[in-house]
């Protein structure tokens, strides 16, 4: 996936400012599926906009700096449409914690039982983020189209830190019976 296409989404959805994409959008509705800085969106804007899949207007305001107005074009619209019926190859993950695990033999238990434990905590914050999130949703008993898809990718992410969350469980359970490095 890339920032391009998401952007595009999000701008398909109403014209937004940079500073509304990064605060409205990326911080507040999909930092669950997508994260990005202010300076990879601003970078991106400008790419999009190089393309002809985005416009730009300059809101003039008295009392504040001007505002940048985005909107997706035709030309963004057609890419986006191309991009949304494309799979794409899976992605190729790259977990640091799976690495270190991997090396992590050298280390006594409990360093290793508290590494897991630190992801374990950080992984219950994102799932109670997205049951965050969930709740919000959930009270609209009459959701929309949209409202429903996002629910499903919720569900996925869900999932996915639920299982994660009980495979560190199992880790923490196994590490604990590993005989020490040092101490055989």
């Amino acid at each position: 996936m890339s920032l391009a296409h998401v952007i595009l989404g999000l701008l398909q959805q109403q014209e937004r400012t940079g500073y509304d994409l990064k605060t409205k959008c990326f911080d507040d509705c999909i930092s669950h599926l997508w994260q990005a800085d202010q300076a990879q969106i601003y970078r991106t804007l400008d790419k999009l906009e190089s393309q002809g899949w985005i416009t730009c207007t300059v809101e003039i305001q008295h009392d504040r700096p001007n505002r940048k107005v985005y909107r997706i074009t035709e030309a963004g619209e057609v890419e986006l449409t191309h991009w949304l019926q494309t799979h794409h190859p899976l992605p190729v993950l790259r977990e640091p914690l799976l690495a270190q695990l991997y090396f992590a033999a050298q280390l006594p238990n409990e360093a290793i039982v508290y590494l897991l434990e630190q992801e374990l905590e950080a992984r219950q914050e994102k799932l109670a983020q997205c049951e965050a999130i969930e709740a919000l949703s959930l009270s609209n008993l009459t959701a929309s189209r949209e409202q429903k898809l996002h629910r499903l990718v919720l569900d996925l992410v869900k999932q996915r830190e639920q299982t994660y969350l009980d495979w560190l469980e199992k880790a923490i359970r196994a590490t604990h019976t590993l005989r020490d490095r040092n101490n055989p």
